[in-house]
């Protein structure tokens, strides 16, 4: 079955993992590995080189062009490091690579090396192959698949959402999302109709395109369908414009900057629409929590006495279980520094139970 990870248990074992020894992702495509991996090691300092294996129409691709005189010797692909710099080699689509292609990435697998040529010391192998009926995979060699480490890699809905407001996704793509999660990489079995393999099917990747798309139009209507159905699919689109037609959940934006505008429409909630605001509030001050204007502070306290004015325990349990967490550490601090009313009420509820 293989062992399961997401983000952040990816990100502490590219922390502990030593750079001689290879990382084998499996997953889908569209779910971030290479854009998560190349975020990680650029922060370090780290060059990053992403090398689409599937794309590649032979080993030429690969280990470069080769120059004759005394000896055939080959000029180094464009991607070599020139330095002695140590390098991250990222093989996107290890499984999709013809054959002739596997044995050439063996040599570079086991030791590191390409057409004679050794990586520096320190560089670090990381691949990743696609899992699925949906795709046309190359059996790999068990010689190969022995020198990785392997990891199934299962991104949460939350971790990306988490992403999304970080990189400033369109509030209602954010939401939709939110509440409908199982929207994000797609629905088992939705595909209809005659299979050509070209019907569009939602993937993280085309969210991300539907937000840039619709950012400049603040207005959609059914004349927009067809339009995001090319984007997302065509079921997908439907339900994304049908959850604009209703009277669309708070975001915890809205809530933190209009509390005083909102208050009623909050009273009104059910538990699990309390909960979903009040993790799309921690979700948006881990990414605002350094420039949080002064409002943020007295609007989130106005939120916590709402729960306790409506005596909403649950929703007020699930605040303190967000608190608890780990996955919102800048929320936390900002709380602790800024609502200390928000902050001593939910260590009494903790400490109560």
């Amino acid at each position: 079955m293989g062992i399961n990870i997401n983000t952040q248990r990816l990100l502490h074992i590219l922390d502990v993992t030593p750079a001689s020894q290879n990382i084998l992702l499996v997953g889908k495509h569209g779910i971030g590995k290479s854009e998560i991996l190349t975020h990680y090691y650029q922060q370090r300092g780290q060059r990053v080189v992403s090398l689409f294996l599937g794309q590649m129409a032979d080993p030429g691709d690969l280990i470069g062009l080769p120059k004759t005189g005394e000896r055939t010797e080959f000029v180094p692909p464009y991607w070599w490091p020139a330095e002695g710099e140590p390098i991250v080699l990222f093989l996107d689509e290890l499984n999709r690579a013809r054959a002739e292609l596997l044995q050439t990435v063996m040599d570079l697998v086991l030791n590191r090396k390409l057409a004679g040529r050794t990586l520096p010391e320190g560089s670090r192998l990381i691949a990743a192959v696609n899992d699925g009926d949906e795709y046309q995979l190359t059996p790999m060699d068990p010689a190969l698949v022995s020198r990785f480490n392997i990891y199934n890699f299962c991104p949460t809905a939350q971790e990306w959402l988490q992403w999304a407001e970080s990189e400033g996704v369109d509030a209602r793509v954010i939401r939709f999302i939110s509440l409908e999660s199982h929207w994000l990489d797609g629905i088992e079995g939705q595909k209809s109709g005659i299979d050509t393999g070209l019907e569009r099917l939602p993937d993280r990747r085309a969210w991300k395109r539907l937000s840039d798309a619709i950012l400049p139009h603040p207005e959609l209507d059914e004349a927009d369908i067809d339009w995001l159905a090319g984007i997302i699919g065509a079921q997908a689109a439907s339900r994304f414009m049908h959850s604009l037609s209703g009277h669309a959940l708070l975001t915890g934006a809205e809530v933190l900057q209009h509390f005083d505008q909102h208050e009623a429409q909050l009273r009104k909630y059910l538990l699990h629409q309390l909960a979903l605001v009040s993790e799309s509030i921690f979700r948006h001050l881990e990414v605002a929590a350094d420039d949080a204007p002064e409002c943020y502070a007295s609007n989130l306290t106005k939120y916590y006495e709402l729960l306790v004015d409506m005596e909403a325990n649950e929703a007020i349990a699930f605040l303190a279980n967000l608190m608890e967490s780990g996955s919102y550490p800048k929320t936390v601090l900002y709380i602790a520094e800024h609502c200390p009313t928000v902050s001593s009420g939910l260590m009494e509820f903790i400490a109560s139970l």
